[in-house]
């Protein structure tokens, strides 16, 4: 049996603070940029911007990205673990603009939904990002920062894997 998809969600101090959330879709990480960041409560429903698409190799990624070069600014991780699709393949929720999905992460678990917005005041890009109502659901929620003053002396400043596909 092959192992299952992950996932990713970078903190990335940037231009502007964002987080990097990615799922392992066909082979490469399809990315959103989440301005308020991924919550745990079913009542936050938070923009997330289609981005490049990555390699693999880019979910391991922490460091400094050196000014001058596209994004550049701290990233950490912020979560990993496993997505299993909950109805239908990932690729085509991704195609359909509705993808239904588990997360077994540290900080993410349960069920997510990403959903693409439609309108005349959007550019193809938007989709929302959901908590699903379920045991793991937190009405509570407040996102910490990854990015601690003793993790950010860890990091050095580097260029990723590479800047995008």
């Amino acid at each position: 049996m092959a192992s299952q998809p992950s996932f990713i969600v970078q903190e990335h101090h940037a231009s502007r603070l964002h987080y990097d959330f990615r799922l392992e879709i066909g082979g490469v990480l399809v990315s959103w940029a989440v301005p308020k960041g991924p919550s745990m409560n079913p009542a936050d429903k938070r923009l997330a911007v289609r981005v490049d698409d990555h390699p693999l190799e880019y979910g391991a990624f922490e460091g400094i990205i050196p000014a001058g070069r596209y994004g550049a600014g701290p990233v950490v991780i912020w979560d990993h673990g496993t997505v299993r699709p909950m109805e239908g393949e990932l690729a085509a929720g991704l195609k359909a603009g509705a993808l239904k999905f588990a997360l077994e992460g540290r900080q993410l678990k349960g069920a997510f939904a990403l959903v693409k917005m439609h309108g005349p005041r959007t550019t193809g890009k938007e989709w929302l990002l959901m908590k699903k109502a379920d045991e793991h659901a937190d009405p509570r929620f407040s996102l910490a920062s990854a990015l601690t003053p003793a993790k950010r002396r860890q990091l050095t400043k580097t260029v990723p894997p590479c800047d995008v596909m």
